[in-house]
């Protein structure tokens, strides 16, 4: 990570509140994967034309997220089965900044992301109070049918396009954990785009100079596959066989 820190001092700053021209709660998303191999050259190349998000002096930042789901897994399941119009529900925490968000993010019809979140003071492993209000009030599941199913953490590069209209998230160290299992893939970068309306991307035309293609992942169903023996997983074991190759 050391290596990453010091190729990071090559970006220029932007803090949180000048990030909030580029929030895009309703974008597009792209998903790239690669090994962390790549990661030093791509940043390098990167460097002349984003911004890093800074806080503390540091430009990575470290996530931790709680996932709810029903007991037998539903949202998983939808995910599984290419459902669009499909939800998942989260707490995450941004440890570096101490803020907390409840969060609930939804897929359309028309491939769009849409994220609708309010502030949380601490975790809370039971949705309730405004959290559950925005639950009713934007899906339709109920507080008491979800309970935490899997908790994540990463640490995320958060990169703005100084041209304007887009943020890339690159997430490395990526860890699982439910009651039962930890698992963790430190070779696995998740890098994404995310665009309010398509426009040029240095890095996705770099992604494309590598032949690397973009790629639908979920964090969470990846979590899931990797934690769980009683879900369906026979849509996702070709991504799994492409993960697997990536990390070698």
């Amino acid at each position: 990570m050391q290596e990453i820190a010091d190729i990071l001092t090559k970006f220029e700053p932007i803090t949180l509140e000048e990030m909030d021209s580029v929030r895009l709660l309703d974008r597009m998303d792209t998903k790239f994967v690669f090994n962390i191999n790549h990661l030093l050259p791509v940043l390098e190349t990167l460097a002349p034309y984003y911004s890093a998000l800074e806080i503390a002096n540091n430009k990575s930042s470290r996530y931790e997220t709680l996932y709810f789901d029903t007991d037998d897994f539903l949202l998983y399941t939808l995910h599984h089965n290419g459902k669009l119009n499909r939800y998942k529900v989260r707490h995450r925490c941004y440890l570096d900044s101490g803020q907390h968000f409840f969060e609930i993010k939804f897929k359309t019809n028309k491939d769009r992301t849409v994220k609708d979140r309010i502030k949380r003071k601490e975790f809370q492993e039971i949705i309730q109070g405004k959290a559950e209000s925005l639950l009713t009030e934007k899906t339709p599941y109920s507080a008491d049918l979800l309970h935490p199913a899997l908790w994540v953490y990463y640490s995320r590069i958060t990169l703005v396009n100084k041209a304007g209209g887009e943020r890339l998230t690159i997430d490395v160290n990526l860890a699982y954990k439910n009651k039962n299992k930890e698992v963790s893939f430190p070779r696995l970068v998740i890098a994404e785009v995310k665009q309010g309306k398509a426009s040029r991307s240095p890095f996705t035309e770099l992604m494309r100079g590598k032949k690397i293609l973009p790629v639908s992942i979920s964090k969470y169903c990846y979590g899931i596959i990797n934690t769980q023996d009683n879900v369906k997983k026979n849509r996702f074991k070709p991504k799994i066989r492409t993960l697997n190759k990536i990390m070698l």
